[in-house]
């Protein structure tokens, strides 16, 4: 990796006794995770897990007590500063990866924001993707008595089952169907399968390295989400944790006024931030059509926008790709519709009086 390009992160996640030591114990025997740095988060006075990871201590750091959604996020954000400043200094040669290891218990929002949103890392380092972990025999409870679980699912890019082998009994179609409700964008990958490894989960996100291009399709998986949104339109059918997340995908043909974009990210974020726990898109604007816009949000924080240099392919749509909690379908719909420019009758007023936000300046698009 040229000392310029981007570090990409992985953030794997998942609830307590999951799998995900056993999976990053496996994941890290394949040559292509040579030169990664794995930050592992210890929840408690005792570290256990990094005891688990077969790796060099050089190449492992321990993150102390604390999860990462509260008392250790400042540490987190020293310690990727730190392994940035070493490359750059030149005290580390090489650093391909790094990935984010977090305790079962962790909101995986913050530590996503740390990397997008911190303004000295947004421009060394690039989410690639977020991985989760479940656990075939538990997953139905987890999900059915933590919401944590849920929202673990929710802004996944990759979700691994664990233990399959051990559920020859467990209802693993009604399984896998709850999580195709929750996250039809994800593809749900077997653990116990060979080829879930390093090309199944890793260089997920917007940037291809192989190509040097920005793979949208594999990032944004927008046509799974319409064909899932298409048989199952708001999933009320099961439990309420699930109930209150919606994914779903705004198209629009035309190209879309700059700020005109600017000003519904910034209403979102500044009225909603807290409801859409991700957002990801690429954008047609009529100030230089030929060079889209990518946006990527974490509730509250946004990536800073970036144009690509030309469109990757012959789809020269608006998708943006939302994941929302507690906030309709409709209402972010009839939001973008406005500013988009896309007719509705009283389109306007309803979305003014549902909203009331207070607009806050966000990045120049």
């Amino acid at each position: 990796m040229k000392r310029h390009d981007p570090i990409p992160v992985t953030v794997l996640t998942g609830f307590l006794g999951s799998g995900k030591t056993t999976l990053l114990n496996r994941l890290l025997k394949d040559p292509q995770l040579t030169d990664t740095a794995v930050i592992v988060n210890e929840f408690g006075d005792v570290g256990i897990d990094h005891l688990l990871v077969e790796q060099s201590s050089d190449g492992v750091i321990e993150l102390s007590d604390g999860c990462l959604c509260c008392t250790v996020r400042g540490e987190l954000v020293d310690t990727l500063a730190e392994l940035v400043d070493r490359l750059q200094t030149g005290r580390i040669e090489r650093l391909r990866r790094i990935v984010i290891e977090t305790t079962g218990l962790a909101d995986p929002a913050p530590v996503l924001q740390a990397v997008m949103g911190h303004p000295v890392l947004v421009d060394s380092l690039r989410l690639d993707g977020v991985i989760t972990t479940l656990d075939a025999l538990n997953a139905i409870g987890t999900l059915d008595r933590h919401e944590e679980a849920v929202k673990q699912v929710a802004v996944a890019d990759r979700i691994v089952l664990t233990k399959t082998d051990l559920a020859e009994d467990a209802p693993l179609d009604a399984l896998r169907a709850r999580i195709g409700a929750l996250n039809p964008g994800a593809p749900l990958l077997d653990a116990q399968e060979a080829q879930t490894g390093y090309a199944a989960l890793f260089d997920c996100g917007l940037y291809d390295p192989e190509t040097k291009t920005a793979d949208v399709q594999r990032w944004l998986r927008d046509e799974a989400i319409a064909a899932a949104h298409h048989h199952h339109h708001h999933h009320h059918d099961v439990n309420r944790h699930d109930a209150r997340i919606r994914a779903f995908t705004l198209v629009h043909d035309g190209l879309v006024d700059r700020d005109a974009i600017a000003m519904f990210i910034d209403l979102l974020r500044s009225a909603h931030s807290e409801r859409v726990l991700r957002m990801k898109g690429i954008v047609g604007l009529s100030d230089n059509p030929e060079r889209p816009l990518v946006i990527h949000g974490v509730q509250g924080t946004f990536h800073p926008p970036a144009r690509l240099p030309s469109w990757p392919d012959n789809d020269r749509r608006t998708r943006i790709v939302v994941i929302t909690r507690d906030l309709g379908e409709d209402f972010v719909r009839d939001l973008f519709g406005a500013f988009a420019g896309q007719p509705a009758a009283d389109r306007a007023d309803r979305v003014a009086l549902e909203s009331n936000p207070l607009v806050v300046p966000g990045h120049r698009f």
